[in-house]
């Protein structure tokens, strides 16, 4: 083990009993970061400095380079297609087409993408069945778009396909000096990712830094992947996902991207602001509560409940006959900024 365990601090509690005689069942403990684009850390809960993987929120740094070297002009891509390199896919029809698309026009295919597969996430976040004998594709992957534009990458520069992943890949070697130049003096830990891409851990307030940049820095590469983002956030996520709520709620002002295992990244235009959140136990529901209160407190969201995020501000807790035992209750406080 590299270093000390993250200092995480209560984030959120659930009750349980009738009101006024309720008592706390469970706490989610985690981290909050809230970042100008200079890495300041202007309000914080918990560890701001503990190491974090950044998991899937890597995504736009990771498409950055097939970016810079003019790759969207030489195949023609627009917004759609950069938008699916940063996703985390809900492997919809729209999804699908647009990785094989991706592929089609660099010269490569579904079989050159190593990134495994898995039914789309549609069906487990809608809570429909998955259709029997579904077969086993790998554009299906909620990370195939990301895939795709490794290859793409690689295509562009006349470079091997088969060794994309290897950790000392020409791609490889920019994405990591990138979240390198990105951390600073920081510690930087290399790791894999679940799709076996390579992925790093930072400390929580460089994650929040890197997503005040990509808001708020006017560089070009970065504008257009803002852009692309908050332009089509169903294609960086899909029907019922955390960043559609947050990308349609901020209305093309929040630049928002979830990573596996309790993460959540946000940066905001208007503010120069950038947000991580870091939920320890890795629990979906908990960092998407965790990322409205957030920004309740700061002052960005002064009423959740005209909002796609209304369900996630301070909810009751119900049991399967829909009757209240409890609430979801915030066990931090930070300044309002905005």
């Amino acid at each position: 083990m590299t270093g000390p365990a993250p200092g995480h601090a209560p984030l959120f509690a659930t009750t349980r009993g009738f009101p006024g005689a309720d008592a706390i069942e469970c706490v989610q403990y985690g981290s909050v970061a809230v970042v100008d684009p200079a890495g300041r850390v202007l309000a914080a809960v918990g560890d701001a400095q503990g190491l974090n993987f950044t998991r899937s929120t890597l995504k736009p740094l990771q498409a950055l380079p097939f970016v810079e070297d003019g790759g969207l002009a030489r195949y023609g891509f627009g917004s759609h297609e950069l938008a699916l390199l940063c996703s985390s896919h809900s492997g919809e029809a729209v999804h699908v087409a647009l990785a094989r698309r991706i592929l089609e026009r660099v010269g490569a295919a579904p079989g050159d993408l190593q990134c495994g597969s898995h039914a789309p996430r549609y069906y487990e976040v809608t809570g429909t069945p998955v259709p029997p004998g579904l077969p086993a594709d790998p554009l299906f992957h909620n990370c195939s778009g990301k895939h795709s534009g490794f290859l793409a990458y690689c295509c562009l520069h006349g470079q091997p396909r088969a060794p994309y992943l290897d950790p000392e890949a020409p791609l490889q070697v920019r994405i990591r000096n990138a979240v390198q130049a990105c951390a600073g003096d920081d510690a930087v830990v290399p790791g894999t990712d679940g799709c076996n891409a390579p992925n790093f851990a930072v400390p929580l307030r460089r994650l929040a830094q890197i997503y005040a940049r990509i808001a708020a820095d006017d560089d070009p590469a970065l504008r257009a992947l803002y852009y692309a983002m908050t332009r089509h956030p169903d294609l960086v996520s899909g029907t019922g996902r955390t960043d559609l709520a947050l990308m349609q709620t901020g209305a093309g002002d929040w630049v928002s991207k979830i990573g596996a295992d309790g993460l959540q990244a946000l940066g905001v235009r208007s503010q120069g602001l950038g947000i991580a959140v870091r939920v320890a136990s890795g629990s979906t529901r908990a960092t998407h509560l965790a990322t409205v209160e957030v920004l309740h407190q700061i002052g960005l969201l002064d009423d959740p409940s005209a909002t796609p995020l209304a369900a996630a501000f301070r909810p009751v807790e119900r049991n399967a006959r829909g009757r209240v035992t409890g609430r979801t209750l915030p066990l931090f406080a930070l300044p309002r900024l905005v």
